[in-house]
């Protein structure tokens, strides 16, 4: 009797997803897919406003990443102004760079201490009512409280630059249109209102020796949970540095191979292709020389400490050489050490933060450059999810003609997949029979990978957790809710 085990939706994700795995006549796994149902719409309707709209307009994709958004249009928008990031004047640059940090800062906290410490704390087959933050703060009361004042750290120097938490406005084409205030300033630094700066690095230490704590306990499971060989993408600077902001696209393959050599971001479409499958709205993104199958790349924390060779700054390249001692391999395919990658990078940007918060640019009021106006736009920033494009073209009257977005989740869609069957295969097929717990090792196999799925297909809605079985007829044999 043929079976289908669907999941929907997947929880503890930004956006809807549904998995549907199915059984053949023995109970075996016969196929498994990640279906991403939302509508993909962004990139027709943005068509016919004035580019100067757009840095305003896709932050709405998202209300847990709006300024990767936000900044990814901005830089598109600025070539269009004819501005190219280095021409950004020192106050903007440095502006833009403090806004991106906190948010990858807050988003990082948020997806930790909110999404994925239920699975770490209370294991993959703890009961439902286990899989929440409110659980973790009853059990582990501190480690919420630390998590709370870290994502609300980075939400306010997004605050204070852009006037809001979510979905302010703070870059212009060719720059910024509003300067840091000393008081603001003062405000993060001097530690009276809320914890300092200096709070946050050590915090950020404190949840990595956590981590590390973790993975000394569970290794085994850890390094076998969902691990496959993968391409990974993501930007460096000129020395080969983690960079964040704007950088040189770097890919290396499964063994540390280059398979695309610190490229300008500005030829990006000569490099990448995407398909398409007809069961999801998702497209798949791959490098055009390696093909469909071999081109495909993981993106995000985990890609981006396996690709770079060293992180500018101290305390986070010395976690960036004890992560890659541990796990004692060149490049790292463990999907559960996205975990860890995150909260090293967690630590680079609280770093960051830290200097360029004592920089006396982000107090300076020379804020907007204007060169010769193109048609043509590309904007390619590394999002908290991974490696984030925005590319825009207009007419003579500055309409926007065509957009076109390859976002963070989208590249990682195959790794996804590849996750669910990792699970399906080792978990499912060889119990021999279906468990809650079982079920919630799926979803964990793809929250690693902190997906943004209203990002990549932009939808509304919301649907409880529905879970059917079928047999070869298609009769609907059993079902179950939860979260609903």
């Amino acid at each position: 009797m043929n079976r289908k085990i669907t999941i929907d939706p997947i929880t503890r994700v930004e956006g809807h997803g549904r998995v549907t795995i199915h059984l053949d006549e023995y109970g075996k796994v016969e196929d498994s897919f990640f279906h991403v149902v939302e509508f993909r719409g962004f990139e027709r309707f943005i068509q016919g406003h004035p580019y100067w709209e757009a840095p305003v307009l896709v932050q709405r994709l998202c209300g847990i990443c709006p300024v990767s958004h936000h900044l990814a249009a901005a830089k598109a928008i600025d070539q269009l102004v004819g501005v190219d990031p280095e021409d950004l004047t020192p106050s903007a640059h440095k502006l833009r760079k403090l806004m991106h940090y906190g948010q990858i800062f807050q988003s990082h906290a948020l997806h930790f201490f909110y999404l994925a410490s239920p699975d770490l704390l209370f294991g993959m087959d703890a009961p439902v009512e286990k899989r929440n933050v409110v659980a973790v703060a009853i059990e582990n009361k501190e480690l919420a409280r630390k998590g709370i004042l870290m994502r609300k750290f980075g939400q306010e120097i997004i605050q204070a630059i852009a006037g809001k938490k979510i979905h302010g406005v703070a870059a212009v084409p060719g720059g910024m249109h509003k300067t840091f205030e000393p008081d603001e300033r003062t405000y993060f630094l001097d530690g009276k209102e809320i914890p300092n700066i200096a709070t946050m690095k050590e915090w950020a230490m404190e949840v990595i020796g956590f981590m590390k704590s973790y993975h000394e306990k569970h290794r085994a499971l850890l390094d076998s949970f969902a691990e496959f060989p993968s391409g990974h993408l993501g930007m460096v600077d000129d020395r080969g540095n983690l960079e964040l902001y704007h950088g040189r696209l770097r890919a290396i393959d499964a063994e540390g191979k280059v398979t695309l050599p610190d490229v300008s971001t500005n030829d990006y479409q000569k490099y990448f292709q995407e398909g398409v499958e007809r069961w999801s709205y998702m497209k798949f993104p791959y490098l055009r020389e390696r093909g469909r199958e071999q081109g495909w790349n993981r993106v995000g924390p985990l890609a981006r400490i396996n690709l770079c060779d060293a992180i500018s700054t101290p305390l986070a390249e010395q976690e960036r050489r004890a992560f890659v001692d541990f796990t004692g391999k060149k490049v790292n395919n463990s999907t559960m050490f996205y975990h860890w990658a995150r909260l090293i990078e967690l630590l680079h940007c609280a770093e960051v933060m830290d200097g360029l918060l004592n920089d006396e640019d982000i107090l300076g009021t020379d804020l907007v450059r204007e060169g010769k106006h193109r048609l043509e736009g590309i904007g390619i920033i590394e999002a908290p999810r991974g490696t984030l494009t925005h590319h825009y073209r207009v007419d003579e009257k500055g309409r926007i003609t065509r957009c076109n977005l390859i976002v963070s989740t989208t590249h990682n869609n195959e790794a996804m997949n590849r996750a669910v069957r990792w699970v399906a295969n080792h978990v499912i097929s060889e119990k021999g029979h279906i468990t809650d717990g079982m079920l919630n090792q799926v979803e964990v196999a793809i929250r690693a990978y902190d997906p943004c799925l209203s990002c990549a297909t932009q939808a509304l809605g919301q649907m409880p957790l529905h879970v059917e079985l079928f047999d070869h007829s298609g009769k609907l044999v059993e079902e179950r809710y939860r979260n609903g």
